[in-house]
């Protein structure tokens, strides 16, 4: 089957999507998908074609590729994007690169529309290496997917059917013109050190090299759905709502998950963190192990790349973001029916008429005390202990006082105004997100 046939067989699925963009660099890989596409385009129904080129200005030979792609383009009248991104400096300038690119492309996606990416077979033989390599579980050995969502669109890889060679041979049919990559020659990079030393070698001994390692990744991307059914699965009892849906968190009851083995909690963790976090290595579970043994009253914390696991009696909750640093309370007059914003806290609303008097916002300092009818003055404590208020959230829920005496506490029936109903004071928590509420 012709490179062409098998794109088109490949993108067969997404023919209604509203749009089809193509990820062009500009090398000899995107180059190919471009022609590939502006020639069906000729001859078959196809969503609107455009191209989107990345600069990322990290080598001066870089700067003409813009002008290339703008030339490829023009000849086969397809549109082009081009976007400058600025590389966050860090140890890995190729992760660095490639976090800049793919927020570029999720940013650069409308709605259902498609991003083409060229990746091909030999690629996927040197992920599987690569991630074998570093010790990767099944997940990462499923290699490239041929398709997954991308912000709110999707993103497919029409060219993992096909090789190098095939792309080779398809440019040199068509007289292609493409640019070189000069750092893809640079064998400190891994992936470079990969395919000029160690495929070629493999692929003298076991001329289908590539070929059978790609069909392994097929097996592990099978093996590794069937483990994320299993993880839904076993995710499902713990995923029942809890009295504190309104703090719009994640959370799971750890005991379902308890009654798991141990490989099992992993993978069901592992599929629910997958969203939130990168995994941590297999050494640091022991961090798991030590949340799910702890007492209750240890409120302990499995602290994880991009925030961290709580357990607050029998229920894991993942914080990130705001929930991560203590809020500090500005001075604020309080008024009925107005939203007031609290610096790394979300808001909070009083609903109703207050009676005249001093009003302000607070968070618990310890010793508090509220008048409650027919139970005379209780500690504030206590009354959290009642509710099961979880540890995390009692430093952070906006109190309500009227000279200096505690009148409300945020979104506790009971305790979130007067009995009567005359007003009533809740609060709107922070997101996970970074620096969004």
């Amino acid at each position: 089957m012709s490179v062409s046939a098998r794109v088109l067989e490949s993108l067969a699925p997404w023919r209604d999507a509203p749009a089809w963009r193509i990820a062009l660099s500009g090398g000899l890989d995107s180059t190919v998908l471009l022609h590939v596409l502006a020639s069906l385009a000729q001859r078959e129904a196809l969503p609107p074609l455009s191209a989107i080129h990345i600069h990322h200005g990290l080598q001066r030979a870089a700067d003409a590729w813009p002008v290339h792609c703008q030339r490829l383009c023009a000849a086969w009248d397809v549109p082009l994007q081009v976007v400058p991104v600025q590389v966050r400096p860090g140890a890995s300038v190729e992760g660095a690169a490639r976090e800049a690119r793919y927020a570029a492309f999720r940013a650069a996606l409308g709605p259902g529309e498609v991003l083409l990416l060229a990746q091909h077979r030999d690629d996927q033989a040197e992920t599987l290496i690569f991630r074998l390599l570093r010790g990767a579980g099944v997940q990462g050995l499923a290699g490239m997917p041929r398709s997954r969502a991308l912000g709110t669109g999707h993103l497919l890889r029409p060219l993992l059917a096909c090789s190098r060679a095939e792309l080779q041979a398809y440019a040199a049919a068509h007289q292609l013109d493409w640019v070189d990559d000069p750092s893809n020659a640079d064998d400190a990079f891994a992936r470079n050190y990969l395919r000029h030393r160690v495929l070629p070698v493999l692929a003298e001994r076991w001329p289908q090299a590539a070929v059978n390692m790609a069909r392994t990744a097929a097996h592990l991307s099978e093996a590794a759905q069937l483990l994320d059914e299993l993880a839904q699965q076993d995710l499902a009892s713990a995923q029942a709502p809890d009295a504190f849906a309104w703090l719009n968190l994640p959370s799971l009851d750890v005991a379902p998950l308890r009654e798991l083995s141990e490989s099992r909690q992993r993978n069901a963790l592992r599929y629910w963190l997958r969203a939130f976090t990168p995994m941590p290595d297999s050494e640091h579970w022991v961090g798991w192990r030590a949340l799910r043994d702890a007492t209750r009253a240890a409120a302990p914390v499995w602290r994880l790349a991009g925030g961290e696991l709580r357990r607050a009696d029998e229920r894991l909750w993942w914080l990130a973001g705001d929930w991560l640093r203590a809020p500090a309370l500005p001075a604020l007059r309080v008024h009925a029916n107005q939203v007031l914003q609290l610096p790394g806290n979300g808001s909070v609303r009083i609903d109703g008429q207050l009676p005249v008097g001093e009003w302000r916002l607070a968070y618990r300092q310890g010793g508090e005390l509220m008048a409650l009818p027919g139970r005379g003055h209780r500690d504030l404590k206590r009354l959290l202990n009642e509710r099961q208020v979880p540890v995390f959230v009692r430093s952070r829920l906006p109190l309500l006082l009227r000279g200096g005496e505690l009148q409300a506490a945020a979104n506790l029936p009971g305790l979130d105004g007067p009995g009567d109903g005359q007003w009533r004071f809740s609060w709107q928590p922070p997101t996970n997100d970074q620096g969004l509420s």
